[in-house]
């Protein structure tokens, strides 16, 4: 029987005999729970876990069938309200899974979740320990997802904010404890070392020298036992599973260095390098604690946006009086209270008042936003000053934060492939540093030098691999952060890395570089009907579209009846008012000659006989287009040609394209045309960067090597697009190819001073002329210089580094 179990590794009881077939052999489980989660896994094709996975799994829940009959629970539509949001036909939830350790985890719950029908996309993200999870909801339950998660013995539930935050401080603190530890007791080891070797205590008696080095044997041990115990752990998992990892050759010089000390200790013989020891643990945690941070920061802003959410809020009851209510449980249709100073519970629309709101938490950006009726106002944003009445427009599941979260979800779930190539580098380059130790002891050991085990302990210390995994994950996460805090919200982590071969912008016209805001200037009407009448058709109509044009034709109070509206994306809209069928768009879509000398007009009405109208309608550029476009002809950008691709027509897009200074641009394009040009230019050769706003965009959005949707996009937009733009800042564009330059930059500087690092510290140490303590300062210093050049991304702020 083995010693300890085979899913969880905890110590097997005589008694325990509940064994399971994996990987062709019977092994023995300590309960029935990890028994069942091993079957399930076996059953499922799913053993490869066992084979790749660098730590233990958790102990499984004995209590299995219990814990999964509560979970129907999770089924009931107005528990599911508070954290499940719906996209169309998909249901999204992000979960807490309890019991990941290692990137193996991950792998198995994306593949065990894969396996029932209607999932549509699993992402976990190991180092935050959630997954993202969407499915459709006529196929498959939200129940029947944590099912399959209990199944492989983890445990999922909805996440929580305030627990999963309760759980990284408890994380992070036991982190601070063995970081402590090693410090203090590396600071203690120093003073008896520099005495020891330089004789500041005087001439030194063998009694007292023998001394001395017990009681460093003393202090270094708690620092060996339990400072580096994740890594031992995480090196014996992987050896355990035929696989070598970057602990490996740490725990060797570790555990090496440290018993040939106390060997040299008892016997009084030999060197001892207890100092050294604790030094190594120290600045390695040290340089992981740092990577620690990193990781977590990007997370930790989305986060920080939901703990900031209001608890309560002032919900107005139709009598008039104010009620104290839950801000989770507020419907659409409800009207709010917000009054000033306070903070705006969630998302709606101002009825009434007029107010400053700090929208910094969402946008980077700290000028107030003025709000009046009808303008929209997003939960955590504060209230500045007037009393603001807000009408609930979603539920607080779907709100605009808890979308940021879920996007920012998604992107730390990702590896770009520069990441993927490190990790696999990482990998040959252990088995290559455990080679070459295994070569230079063999060689100094023939020769007779009493010092080859402590010159193969310096070889394993200085070529440690950490500063190469430590180059790409920790630039990426900075960056990531740095957008997220400027109002840039990345979706994926691979753009930063295909941002760096844009070579060609292409931007949309309505509502991208003008504002959407559009006003009727002029109406030429062609027709016997009365200038009112068509007006008033014109705007019945528009009522059913969503395009920005629409905001230009006014509300009438009296609107007429209107039926088989049809919408043509691109185009316009079609609809029979009292058995008339009307259409009004662009020249194109009317489908009537135009008068030369109206052609410029926007939009045209007409029936089923004749050109009934010409509506000349105005929008205005938006103030920071002239600023991006400054920068994108400066030297630094030299490379990127422009290009406008619009609907609009000839007239108005020529005159825009020679305003801006765009290089190319394309008017009168449909959706299809649009997308066909996005094509055309990839096939030159271009790699393309798009930048649009409405739901005619999402094809091109879609299509394009990397896409921006503006910050008023639609929800279609946005999905399509790689990056949102959460303000109207068009000139943070040009600050997001900085910003990815630079991270790409500082990923090729700590690539290369790892490897240089390697390569110019090999031949010392293979040589004998490194100590350990030098290999210890060496490799530490290597890594903390590459997470400290990676922490330079936090602090950029647009100016050349």
């Amino acid at each position: 029987m083995n010693a300890f179990c085979y899913h969880c590794h905890q110590p097997l009881a005589p008694q325990d005999n509940f064994p399971a077939l994996v990987l062709g052999e019977q092994r023995q489980m300590c309960c029935p729970g990890c028994q069942a989660v091993a079957n399930a896994i076996v059953d499922g094709g799913m053993e490869d876990y066992y084979r790749f996975r660098t730590e233990s799994a958790e102990k499984a829940n004995v209590d299995l069938e219990q814990v999964i009959e509560q979970i129907s629970a999770f089924d009931d539509q107005a528990f599911q309200q508070e954290f499940v949001s719906q996209q169309g036909e998909l249901s999204e939830v992000q979960l807490t899974v309890e019991g990941i350790s290692c990137a193996a985890c991950g792998w198995l719950i994306e593949r065990q979740l894969s396996r029932i029908n209607g999932i549509s996309q699993i992402a976990v993200n190991v180092s935050a320990r959630r997954a993202t999870v969407k499915w459709h909801s006529q196929q498959t339950s939200l129940s029947a997802i944590l099912r399959s998660v209990e199944n492989i013995g983890y445990h999922a539930l909805p996440f929580q904010p305030d627990t999963h935050e309760a759980s990284y401080r408890k994380e992070n603190k036991q982190f601070l404890k063995r970081l402590g530890l090693a410090g203090i007791m590396t600071m203690q080891l120093m003073m008896l070392a520099f005495g020891l070797y330089f004789g500041l205590f005087g001439d030194i008696e063998p009694q007292t020298q023998a001394y001395f080095h017990a009681i460093s044997f003393i202090l270094c041990a708690p620092v060996v036992g339990y400072s580096g115990q994740g890594f031992y752990r995480s090196a014996f998992n992987a050896l355990r599973h035929k696989t070598v990892n970057m602990d490996v050759p740490i725990s060797l010089a570790i555990l090496g260095a440290f018993i040939a000390s106390g060997w040299a200790t008892m016997t009084e013989q030999g060197i001892v390098y207890f100092e050294s020891v604790a030094m190594f643990i120290f600045l390695l945690l040290i340089s992981r604690y740092l990577e620690h941070r990193s990781r977590h920061h990007a997370a930790e802003i989305s986060a920080n946006i939901i703990k900031h959410m209001p608890v309560s809020a002032n919900l107005i009851k139709q009598n008039g009086t104010i009620q104290t209510c839950l801000a989770k449980q507020l419907l659409p249709g409800q009207t709010i209270l917000v009054r000033a100073g306070e903070m705006v519970p969630i998302d709606g629309c101002v009825v009434v008042g007029h107010s400053q709101v700090d929208e910094s938490m969402l946008s980077g950006e700290f000028e107030p936003v003025t709000k009046q009726h009808n303008d929209h106002v997003y939960g955590g944003t504060i209230n500045h000053s007037g009393v603001l009445q807000v009408r609930v427009e979603t539920d607080w599941s779907k709100a605009l934060i808890n979308q940021i979260v879920r996007l920012q979800e998604m992107a730390l779930a990702t590896k770009p492939r520069i990441a993927l190539l490190a990790d696999k580098v990482s990998r040959y380059f252990v088995v290559a540093v455990l080679v070459i130790a295994l070569a230079t002891y063999t060689f100094w050991t023939l020769q007779g030098n009493p010092q080859a085990f402590y010159i193969t302990i310096a070889v394993l210390v200085a070529t440690c691999p950490c500063a190469l995994g430590l180059a790409t994950p920790t630039a990426l996460t900075c960056a990531i952060a740095n957008l997220n805090r400027q109002g840039l919200l990345v979706k994926k982590a691979d753009v930063l890395e295909n941002l760096q071969h844009i070579n060609t912008l292409a931007f949309d016209k309505t509502g991208t570089l003008t504002e959407g805001r559009f006003s009727l200037t002029k109406a030429v009407n062609f027709s016997s009907l009365a200038d009112n009448t068509i007006q008033r058709i014109a705007a019945s109509i528009e009522q059913h579209s969503e395009h920005p044009i629409a905001s230009a034709f006014s509300p009438v109070d009296d609107v007429l009846a209107c039926t088989d509206v049809q919408i043509t994306q691109g185009g316009g809209l079609s609809a029979t008012i009292e058995g008339i069928n009307y259409r009004l768009g662009s020249a194109r879509f009317v489908q009537y000659n135009i008068p030369e000398q109206h052609q410029v007009a926007r939009v045209f009405l007409a029936d089923q006989h004749q050109l009934l109208a010409a509506f000349y309608v105005d929008d205005v550029l938006r103030p920071q287009a002239d600023s991006l476009f400054a920068q994108l002809r400066s030297q630094e950008f030299s490379n990127i040609e422009t290009h406008l691709i619009s609907g609009d027509n000839q007239t108005s897009v020529a005159t825009l394209a020679k305003q801006l200074n765009i290089q190319h641009y394309h008017a009168a394009c449909s959706p299809q045309q649009k997308y066909a040009v996005i094509q055309q230019l990839q096939q030159q050769g271009k790699n393309v960067l798009m930048v649009g706003d409405g739901i005619n965009d999402s094809p091109v959005l879609a299509v394009a090597d990397t896409s921006i949707a503006v910050g008023n996009a639609s929800e279609l937009a946005k999905n399509s697009a790689d990056i949102v733009l959460l303000n109207n800042q068009l000139d943070l564009i040009a600050y997001l190819l900085k910003v990815a330059r630079l991270a790409n930059r500082k990923i090729r500087q700590n690539i290369g001073w790892a490897v240089g690092y390697n390569l110019l510290i090999l031949p010392l140490a293979v040589s004998g002329l490194l100590t350990p303590w030098m290999a210890v300062a060496g490799m530490s210093l290597s890594s903390v210089i590459v997470v400290s050049n990676s922490l330079r991304i936090l602090k950029y702020q647009g100016h050349k580094p």
